[in-house]
């Protein structure tokens, strides 16, 4: 394995990595009792929120529903795919 394919399927890895705590985040918000100051969840938002909130700039709730996460899944895949495609086989799927 050269050390281009090592960075890509680091990347695309990682990716997948992002892709899936995004929707536990995503889905931890649905539990109005957690307290996001405390670990893990303090861990979680910290690493996911820089990322989302670009997005969130982009489209504001609407209607108290925050539809921008699924732009931002849909662009990680999107880079995955690209990733993936470099890598000469596709790394994304759920």
């Amino acid at each position: 394995m050269s050390s281009t394919q090592l960075l890509v399927n680091t990347l695309a890895t990682f990716i997948q990595i992002y892709s899936v705590l995004i929707i536990i985040r995503v889905l931890l918000t649905w539990f109005p009792s957690i307290d996001w100051y405390n670990q893990p969840f303090a861990a979680l938002s910290q690493i996911t929120d820089p990322y989302l909130n670009l997005f969130r700039s982009i489209i504001p709730p609407l209607g108290g529903i925050d539809i921008s996460p699924i732009l931002a899944i849909l662009l990680l895949n999107l880079a995955g795919s690209l990733v993936g495609g470099l890598s000469g086989s596709p790394t994304m799927g759920f």
